[in-house]
């Protein structure tokens, strides 16, 4: 019997840790992704015009530069289509979230996509005054 230094049900470790090259969080981002922010590819409007399965500016740029992995331009191509979340991303490419938020991390530095963060918690409304404005308009 032959000894194993690793576990044939662990799956694909290595993979993950080489497409971040190592890294756990991406150069230039300041702040951890959330997991609801959206994730939008730049360029996405310009895509409306353009012929079925022509290359995004984008897109152009990813191939170009060898510095990227082909997971990075997976989340292009699926931000171009619709705006998705991080979870979302992570769950379409079947790849760990810590993973996706650096490989989104490098998107950004590179202006190939744009993230709207969620509006943090202690900027919303309090929920007396929205019921003070459901009741207002119920008296209207």
């Amino acid at each position: 019997m032959a000894d194993h230094w690793f576990d044939d049900a662990a799956g694909p470790v290595v993979r993950p840790y080489a497409m971040t090259r190592g890294r756990t969080r991406s150069g230039g981002t300041d702040t951890q992704l959330d997991l609801i922010a959206l994730v939008i590819a730049d360029g996405a409007d310009d895509a409306d015009g353009a012929e079925p399965g022509a290359l995004s500016a984008a897109e152009d740029k990813l191939l170009a530069d060898h510095s990227f992995v082909p997971e990075h331009h997976d989340i292009v191509v699926l931000c171009r289509r619709s705006p998705l979340s991080v979870a979302e991303v992570a769950a379409e490419l079947d790849l760990p979230v810590g993973v996706v938020r650096v490989l989104i991390g490098d998107l950004l530095e590179s202006a190939l996509v744009r993230v709207t963060r969620p509006v943090p918690p202690a900027e919303l409304p309090d929920e007396s005054i929205l019921r003070e404005v459901i009741n207002g308009l119920r008296a209207l």
